[in-house]
């Protein structure tokens, strides 16, 4: 019923599956009724519940009893509160499964008649997996046999980053990448992803916006971060004139000031984010962390949760979609050398599915033992896996494993 009242075009599309037999009653009365409403106000949009209420109840008032009102009032009231999930794409799933079976069934009576043959089942059968989604083309699990879908798309697609040494050792980023950024606490990841992020986020279509999931600090904190490091400016410096500030990072973005969306902490599950993104249709994801994102069984041991987790995040970068995600590292990063070019090893679950999903991992390191302000400012970035194709006029196929000695710029959150 939801999904019916979205819009004129869902109502058409979906209210022939829904069968009165398998409904309640006030249900049918409700759907029969919206039909009317979207009729009788064609720019409707959607149903306005409270409008439509009294539309419904000019009608039937006088024929119903006053528990059928009652009832119909209530169903109404639970259609204006309804939070919508993901689990009613799989109600109407069930809804036209239903009604396909009940079509291949009349038309296995008319093919015992002989007025009908198993081609015509045939074809009723593929349509329904079709609408179902659980129809599979062989064709669709091959690949064509030819590079020139790939070359065009390292030749003419992709996102320069910020940082040089990026540029030269990954090339540019595109739709389908998945890149871990891993470090310990206090490095400096989040000051990574504003600097890097607010530097390719206007590099993306304009209908595709970037989604930070944040769970790491108070969202409008890292909002402001990312302002800094769109305008390269200090805290006092945007404090100074924070409306020029605003209008300059809008600027930036492009005229869009929802270039950048950052969640509010609240969206931290695996089943909302999906809901999320297929809404936001994002072109690019930034986790931070991606470990402490819920979803998949907590009573699992670690290892395998994590593994469910990073090839969840996988599947959204083959959406066409790029995904980046913080994680971290275990205490073994400690033990390095300075400077700390840290290697997968030291990744927090190394030894699960989790690095192998990525296209590419970066670990960031600092000094333990600075000598002066210099070296307490510099941070170490190491590439040990990169499986992307490169590309772009800075990447340098021997630092395809690059590593780098940058400087962290805290009082912009910029990294140089």
């Amino acid at each position: 019923m939801y999904l019916c009242a979205e819009s004129p075009e869902n109502f058409k599309r979906y209210r022939h599956y829904v069968k009165d037999h398998v409904v309640q009653p006030e249900t049918v009365l409700i759907l029969d009724k919206m039909g009317d409403y979207y009729t009788s106000y064609p720019s409707s949009t959607s149903v306005d519940w409270e409008a439509f209420s009294s539309f419904l109840l000019a009608t039937y008032a006088i024929r119903l009893s006053p528990d059928k009102i009652s009832t119909l009032r209530g169903t109404i009231v639970k259609m204006q509160t309804f939070t919508p999930t993901i689990a009613y794409e799989q109600v109407i799933k069930t809804l036209i499964e239903m009604d396909s079976l009940a079509l291949i069934s009349e038309e296995c009576l008319k093919a015992r008649d002989g007025t009908s043959d198993l081609e015509a089942i045939s074809e009723l059968t593929t349509k329904a997996l079709k609408d179902v989604e659980r129809f599979i083309d062989k064709k669709d699990l091959f690949v064509v046999p030819d590079i020139s879908g790939v070359v065009d798309r390292i030749l003419s697609t992709g996102y320069q980053w910020r940082l040089m040494p990026l540029n030269r050792s990954l090339g540019l980023v595109r739709s389908g990448d998945f890149i871990i950024i891993a470090a310990r606490v206090e490095v400096g990841k989040t000051t990574f992803l504003a600097s890097e992020v607010s530097f390719i986020a206007p590099q993306l279509p304009k209908d595709r916006p970037v989604v930070w999931v944040n769970n790491e600090e108070k969202s409008d904190s890292v909002f402001f971060r990312v302002v800094q490091a769109t305008l390269g400016k200090t805290t006092k410096e945007i404090m100074a004139d924070h409306t020029t500030a605003m209008k300059d990072y809008i600027t930036q973005m492009g005229g869009d000031k929802n270039r950048i969306l950052i969640t509010d902490g609240h969206t931290n599950n695996v089943k909302t984010l999906d809901a999320l993104f297929k809404d936001v249709k994002p072109g690019m994801i930034i986790f931070d962390v991606l470990d402490k994102v819920d979803g998949f069984k907590n009573d699992e041991r670690e290892d395998i949760r994590l593994g469910k987790l990073y090839k969840w995040a996988r599947d959204w970068a083959r959406q066409d979609c790029v995904v980046i995600a913080a994680s971290q590292l275990s205490g073994e990063a400690e033990m390095h050398k300075d400077p700390p070019y840290i290697g997968m090893d030291s990744l927090r679950g190394s030894k699960t599915d989790k690095p192998g999903e990525a296209d590419a991992i970066i670990t960031l390191g600092k000094y333990k033992e600075p000598a002066n302000d210099d070296e307490a400012m510099t941070r170490t970035i190491n590439v040990p896996k990169n499986k992307l194709p490169g590309g772009g006029a800075d990447q340098l196929e021997s630092e395809r494993h690059g590593r780098y000695l940058v400087r962290i710029d805290p009082l912009r959150a910029r990294y140089e």
